[in-house]
């Protein structure tokens, strides 16, 4: 059990002695344990000696005991650092959303994903935190994913009785991650280059930019990318076999 040290006077009269004893975490005010976070972050931040079980106690309360006070405050106190952390993610340019679209949906996907039994699994902050980064990712990631899948299997690529019962999004999404379709793809590439800019374009969600960046050892200019991608989905947009592949 995490607890806090108080100082409190001696019962002898004595104003100069003084005991000590210990009051667990879990009793804290949450008003009083937030006013804790909120000074050892800001130690943290200034690259001072900082105490992390209030946060991690903070987490505690939001997590195994689904305290919805204690979630609003978590969220408020840490919308900053996940915000940053989308806002650095390669990716988010090319997204078309805004950070606060991605804030809300790591912390939803990380609130789902720790549940109460899994809490223990996660021994300190750092490991909640870096959980929490990878939630982050992971959200901005799979938009960008999901978009550039779309290019890859047009509207029409998808059978009439499909449509009919999901979106052309959620079944492309549900299609394209079989392992057959990926194999299928990547016979269809011609080179190296090819299979670089599909892998950086529709995995990793990077935008022609990124990936010239990631990879200028293969390409002399932004431009080649955008042709390179051109090419590969101008081809595939008339293969006669993945167009039968997605609509059987």
């Amino acid at each position: 059990m995490q607890q806090s040290r108080v100082i409190a006077p001696a019962p002898t009269g004595n104003v100069q002695a003084y005991h000590t004893y210990e009051t667990p975490l879990q009793y804290m005010e949450l008003s009083v344990l937030m006013k804790h976070c909120s000074a050892e972050s800001e130690r943290f931040y200034r690259g001072q000696e900082h105490d992390t079980r209030y946060s991690y106690e903070l987490f505690r309360r939001a997590l195994v005991e689904r305290d919805e006070a204690a979630w609003e405050q978590l969220y408020q106190h840490y919308t900053g650092l996940v915000e940053g952390w989308v806002r650095r993610n390669s990716a988010f340019i090319s997204s078309g959303e805004s950070s606060e679209y991605f804030v809300v949906g790591a912390f939803t996907k990380f609130w789902r994903a720790v549940t109460p039994e899994r809490f223990s699994s996660f021994p300190s902050l750092a490991s909640l935190l870096h959980y929490l980064q990878l939630c982050a990712t992971s959200v901005v990631i799979d938009s960008v994913r999901a978009q550039s899948w779309a290019e890859i299997v047009p509207e029409d690529m998808v059978g009439a009785d499909i449509m009919s019962q999901h979106s052309p999004d959620e079944e492309a999404m549900n299609r394209v991650q079989r392992e057959e379709f990926w194999h299928f793809i990547d016979t269809q590439l011609h080179d190296e280059i090819e299979r670089v800019v599909v892998y950086f374009s529709f995995v990793l969600g990077l935008a022609p930019r990124a990936i010239f960046s990631r990879r200028s050892d293969l390409f002399t200019s932004v431009n080649d990318v955008y042709n390179v991608k051109r090419n590969v989905l101008g081809r595939l947009g008339r293969n006669a076999q993945l167009r039968q592949m997605m609509a059987s």
